[in-house]
């Protein structure tokens, strides 16, 4: 027969009974040998588990709360004062209980991602279906996934369709349709259709195990002013115990020294922080926004400038080509020679050419030969034994190409925010393909709405050229615009902007933007569902592409360090009233281990109140 461990809760009720009867017999029979008895045993009960943990801190030269516990109620039972001995172990006992159970709630976040894990996967073998684990699912393996069930892998849809709830992943609170070619996360849930999904990440490799992976490494990094509260109490502790015997020596009152002890116990200060912290990173997580860690929460809420990426962060990023003209040859020519040239480019403007190119005459067969990408100004490469040269006029000025007779031209194009790609051979300009990328439909709001939480400057860097930048800037009410960037200009800019107005966050897609989002104050990467690159390299990672979700994560870094400053305030206040009541006498030690224990689980109920942190309406 097995004997179950007692829980911790079991021990508490035991405890409960046992200082019941301890009153009763205290107050009944006074100072009997039961009731002295009772009291021991009580203390024994409940004083066990802080002995314990005071006694391996010792082995690690720290000395907390756990040894000011433990020395006050050695002391009180030494002296003879076991009722107080009794009371001050139960009353720190059931404040430890009644933590646990309420910091719980400060994770509540986590344990809803963790509930949304997919346990099972249905996989196609042959002509079977069978059920296994997640972890044990192989990449290109076929997962079948039916309605109400939840998505095991990140793939891509080979059959069927349906609607799908992606909050875990995004915060979208809408299901959004998936279809054929699309892709889903793990951990998703299909709530109509069927899929038939070819596994590409599987296990840890998956975007929805990454999230989980990062928010509790997040939850677990300490705030600025949490590590110096860490530091101020191992001396303050120490301290403590000093200023405890020096007060014995002077005033030769035990009992006096005792209730110093506890009272002065840290315990609300040093949990003031990390609870806060811990609520506030919970909420973003369940909003698609992770911010990893307490010292970048605590950055968020004080940015004075934001500087935004243009192509697929102000924009869509999935620009088309809405114009070609061609000079002595074809236009399907000019489309042919460019799609060739573009074709080991991820440049969302070479995708929008080979897609143009694969809608005129079909999957290019074409290869480039000796093909050089020359940053920030476009490639060069070989076809058909020709060297040709791809991008913007800085390349064609390069090459000592003349663009003079197409000058206004592409000025007229530029008025309207389009990007003109130019073609050339070695001699002259053999084409010009237009490129359209639209705005984002909340980008002027979430503009709006950041200025109206107090960011004092709105900027976009981009590649492009002044007047679409121009024409954009316009359009959204920018406070300023640099462009033609190169990526090392973007990181010069930002430095500029540091130094006239402070705290920079730079705001990108998270790839094409590394080296900005690494040298600004804070990185912040959005639409990174899916993109490992974004997840790793950025401080804020915005899970889905929804601009609003700025000015909630400002706000709520605002609360949260406000949250945190509040808990710090009255942990302080109670400590200070506590000792000048132990100084006039007037506070008792199991009185003050009672106003300690409650001092502490305000704290955490007043952390817990950041897990409901909503954007307000202006």
């Amino acid at each position: 027969m097995i004997i179950k461990k007692p829980t911790k809760k079991n021990i508490l009720w035991i405890a409960v009974v046992l200082i019941t009867i301890s009153f009763v017999l205290k107050e009944f029979l006074a100072d009997t040998l039961i009731t002295t008895c009772f009291m021991l045993v009580t203390a024994l009960l409940a004083g066990i588990p802080v002995f314990k943990k005071a006694l391996v801190a010792l082995r690690y030269k720290i000395i907390g709360i756990d040894a000011l516990v433990t020395i006050a109620v050695v002391g009180a039972v030494l002296i003879g004062e076991y009722w107080e001995a009794a009371a001050v172990t139960f009353l720190f006992m059931l404040g430890d209980y009644l933590e646990s159970r309420t910091i719980e709630k400060t994770r509540s976040s986590i344990k809803t991602l963790l509930d949304q894990a997919p346990v099972k996967a249905r996989v196609r073998k042959g002509s079977q279906e069978i059920e296994v684990r997640p972890e044990e699912v192989m990449k290109g393996d076929h997962v079948i996934v039916k309605p109400g069930e939840k998505i095991s892998v990140d793939g891509t849809i080979l059959e069927g369709s349906g609607y799908i709830d992606q909050s875990a992943i995004t915060g979208e609170p809408l299901p959004v349709n998936r279809g054929v070619n699309e892709h889903v996360f793990s951990g998703t849930i299909i709530e109509s259709g069927y899929l038939i999904i070819s596994a590409e990440k599987v296990g840890d490799d998956t975007t929805f195990a990454k999230i989980l992976e990062l928010v509790e490494d997040a939850q677990d990094s300490k705030a600025k002013t949490q590590q110096f509260l860490e530091r101020f109490s191992r001396f303050y502790t120490p301290a403590i115990i000093l200023l405890s015997l020096s007060l014995y020596l002077v005033t030769k009152d035990i009992v006096l020294a005792l209730t110093l002890l506890v009272i002065a116990c840290p315990g609300a200060l040093v949990i003031s922080a990390p609870v806060s912290i811990v609520a506030g990173i919970g909420n973003g997580a369940r909003s698609g926004v992770i911010v990893k860690g307490g010292e970048i929460m605590e950055k968020l809420g004080t940015v004075k400038v934001i500087a935004f990426d243009k192509t697929g962060t102000l924009t869509y990023g999935k620009p088309s080509v809405a114009g070609i003209q061609a000079f002595g040859i074809k236009e399907r020519e000019v489309l042919r020679i460019a799609a060739a040239g573009e074709s080991y480019s991820e440049h969302p403007l070479a995708k929008a050419i080979i897609q143009k190119a694969g809608e005129v005459s079909g999957p290019g067969k074409s290869l480039p030969e000796k093909s050089e990408i020359i940053t920030g100004k476009g490639l060069s490469f070989t076809l058909d034994s020709v060297r040709y040269y791809l991008g913007n006029r800085k390349l064609m000025m390069d090459q000592s190409i003349r663009i003079d007779e197409i000058e206004e031209q592409i000025l007229s194009q530029e008025r309207k925010g389009h990007t003109q790609v130019l073609l050339a051979n070695s001699e002259k300009i053999l084409g010009i393909i237009t490129i359209a990328d639209r705005v984002r439909g909340d980008a002027k709001n979430a503009v709006s709405k950041l200025k109206s939480v107090g960011i004092r400057h709105i900027v976009m860097l981009t590649g492009d050229n002044d007047r679409s930048a121009k024409a954009i800037s316009n359009e959204l009410g920018l406070d300023e615009y640099f462009s033609e960037l190169l990526p090392e200009d973007k990181v010069r800019v930002l430095r500029d902007l540091q130094e006239k107005y402070g705290r920079t966050a730079m705001v990108g897609d998270g790839v094409n933007d590394a080296p900005a989002l690494a040298s600004s104050d804070l990185g912040i990467a959005m639409g990174a569902a899916g993109s490992d690159v974004a997840i790793e390299t950025a401080d804020v990672v915005l899970m889905s592409s929804e601009l609003d979700k700025l000015s909630y994560v400002i706000g709520l870094s605002r609360s949260t360090v406000r949250n945190m400053r509040q808990n710090i305030y009255f942990a302080l206040l109670v400590a200070s009233l506590l000792l000048a009541g132990v100084l006039v006498r007037s506070v008792h030690l199991s009185f003050g281990m009672l106003v300690h224990e409650f001092s502490v689980l305000l704290v955490i109920i007043n952390a817990v109140r950041l897990t409901g942190y909503k954007e307000k309406s202006r």
